[in-house]
């Protein structure tokens, strides 16, 4: 059954190439420079069809957004000039990985590679008029908003917890991101921070996430260590 549904899928695809050539040297429309999406997008989807049917392929959805993504890019370009084609790519890689994450949420790994992909897809969409500067502040707030996210998600650290847990290391490059992308945030928005200033000040905020971080384990710690009080009645 499965190699008759890769059977039908290739051979579609094979037909709607062979029709694109032969209305090419028919000189109907010039469909050479659909050639190349269409068997990109083709891989994308026997590798997204491979993610579908198997649990055990979520790896499939990386090279299948990979494809999907290539030839959203090279139509983008075709239709657009240029336009936003990077952008695709990165928004559909961004996908592919949170696919992975969401098919199986032990590959919490997955949501650093989704979060700089979308990362990446706003820096190269941004307008050149805000290239430089604003493009700094986005990359970091971009970054420590993908870790803070992070430290939100319930993971099984311990196999023999009986409950997943939410880790706080993220907490520290979130806190440390997040203090760098605010101060390219005030320097785009023409409040002058001198480095001279900036960079104790980043150490000193720094100090404080670690400060809090090492606050919130301890505590944590102690809550375990004590465990639920007795109930009443």
């Amino acid at each position: 059954m499965k190699s008759a549904n890769a059977s039908i899928i290739a051979g579609i695809v094979l037909m709607a190439l062979g029709v694109l050539l032969l209305l090419d040297r028919l000189g109907i429309m010039d469909s050479a420079a659909f050639v190349a999406p269409v068997a990109f997008a083709a891989v994308g989807v026997l590798f997204l069809s491979l993610f579908i049917r198997r649990q055990e392929f979520w790896w499939a959805a990386i090279p299948g957004s990979v494809f999907l993504g290539l030839a959203a890019v090279i139509t983008a370009t075709q239709l657009t000039g240029g336009a936003w084609g990077a952008a695709l790519l990165f928004l559909f890689m961004g996908a592919g990985f949170a696919a992975v994450f969401l098919r199986e949420p032990g590959n919490w790994w997955a949501l650093i590679p989704s979060g700089v992909m979308f990362t990446l897809a706003v820096i190269v969409a941004l307008p050149q008029e805000l290239q430089g500067t604003p493009t700094a502040a986005v990359l970091f707030l971009g970054l420590a908003a993908t870790f803070g996210v992070l430290s939100l998600i319930p993971v099984r650290i311990d196999e023999a917890a009986e409950h997943p847990d939410r880790m706080k290391w993220p907490l520290i490059p979130a806190g440390i991101l997040a203090v760098m992308g605010l101060i390219f945030v005030l320097q785009a928005t023409a409040i002058f921070i001198p480095m001279d200033f900036a960079v104790p000040a980043v150490m000193v905020l720094a100090g404080v996430a670690l400060l809090i971080y090492a606050y919130v384990a301890h505590r944590d710690g102690q809550q375990k260590a004590h465990g639920p009080g007795p109930r009443a009645g």
